[in-house]
């Protein structure tokens, strides 16, 4: 089996190969000969089309799930028509009002946490696609308003972290032994008065130094807890994005009932967040949206779904973050790409560095 490239093939094939992907974006399904013959005006018999798609699938660009039941388009089949036949629909001016409505109303002021601020996005974004809508960006630099430890019992203790903009973010960290309740409420009165109004890295850095030089205000259990408290944030920071995923029920639509196996893998592939973001991390470099299509991204290759994704950059050049959706490999490739950029351009307008 050779795939094909599309200068390689005929003016009749190109077309033909056309019809059975715009029927299988519709439908979902297989594309037979006589649908094609009486839908797209060529003035071909079902005979000859089914010789054209047998050669077709020869190139392995059609396959054929069942015996007389038409073609659908394999995934380098899908891969030929978006790198070399599709024409773009660019978003109507309803489409765009309602992602800059839903962009904007996520960034307007910057309050609220990320993962709030993010969320407006996907769901439109979601929403206009039909598909599940994904953003990913490095994880803020919350600003700390205040830091205070609660006793959990066993050696353990509830490190809670408020930051400027009202999230509350929950640790759960060991002790070490002799450590009292007074001993808690003392480092968190210090952190707190210490720290307040700087971000993870700037508290981080500031308490080094001032263990380091001896001008911290704190001694015994509680300068131990105050060093290792704010490690536990810094760290966590550091290396955790932010990934919103919304509209996944978008994925159960009418031509995924026949198919319940491969929308449950997909599913739960998309509760592997880490999993997630590391497919996202691939869309990074570089301005041009990628396109995963099937197989060719192992995470979700067994689910046969496609991801559309674009990075987005801040005023200072820096990429931000990348979104996308994911969706069936039928998504509607012409209408959904250009959409993904609209939404990547408009964030990249809209957030800022």
């Amino acid at each position: 089996m050779v795939t094909a490239s599309v200068p390689e093939l005929s003016d009749r094939a190109r077309e033909i190969f056309r019809a059975v992907v715009d029927g299988y974006v519709a439908t979902g399904g297989p594309v037979g000969s006589k649908t094609i013959a009486s839908a797209s005006g060529m003035n071909l018999s079902p005979a000859s089309i089914r010789n054209v798609m047998q050669e077709l699938e020869e190139r392995g660009l059609l396959s054929s799930p069942h015996v007389s039941a038409g073609r659908m388009p394999t995934d380098q089949g899908l891969r030929l028509f978006v790198d070399g036949m599709m024409q773009a629909l660019e978003p109507s001016a309803e489409e765009r009002a309602a992602l800059e409505v839903g962009i904007g109303a996520s960034t307007a002021g910057g309050r609220g946490p990320v993962e709030q601020a993010l969320a407006a996005t996907t769901a439109a974004l979601s929403g206009l696609s039909a598909c599940a809508g994904l953003v990913m960006v490095a994880k803020r630099e919350a600003r700390l308003r205040s830091i205070g430890f609660v006793p959990l019992g066993d050696g353990q203790a509830m490190a809670v972290l408020v930051s400027e903009d009202g999230a509350v973010e929950n640790r759960v960290i060991a002790l070490s032994g002799g450590m009292t309740s007074s001993a808690l409420v003392e480092a968190g009165n210090y952190m707190s008065a210490t720290l307040s109004g700087l971000t993870l890295a700037e508290a981080r850095a500031r308490i080094e130094r001032e263990l380091a030089d001896g001008r911290a205000a704190i001694q015994g259990a509680a300068r131990d807890l105050v060093e290792r408290g704010i490690a536990v944030w810094s760290e966590d920071g550091d290396r955790r994005p932010v990934l919103i995923v919304r509209g996944q029920s978008r994925l159960i639509d009418e031509g995924a009932t026949a198919d319940l196996d491969r929308v449950r893998e997909l599913l739960d592939d998309l509760e592997g967040k880490q999993e997630v973001a590391g497919l996202l991390e691939a869309a990074r470099a570089g301005d041009a949206t990628r396109i995963f299509i099937g197989a060719e991204n192992k995470l979700f290759a067994l689910s046969g779904s496609s991801v559309i994704a674009r990075p987005f950059r801040g005023l200072d050049g820096r990429v931000v973050g990348v979104v996308g959706v994911i969706g069936p490999t039928r998504l509607n490739y012409a209408r959904v790409v250009p959409m993904v950029d609209f939404t990547a351009a408009t964030l990249a307008r809209l957030m800022g560095p």
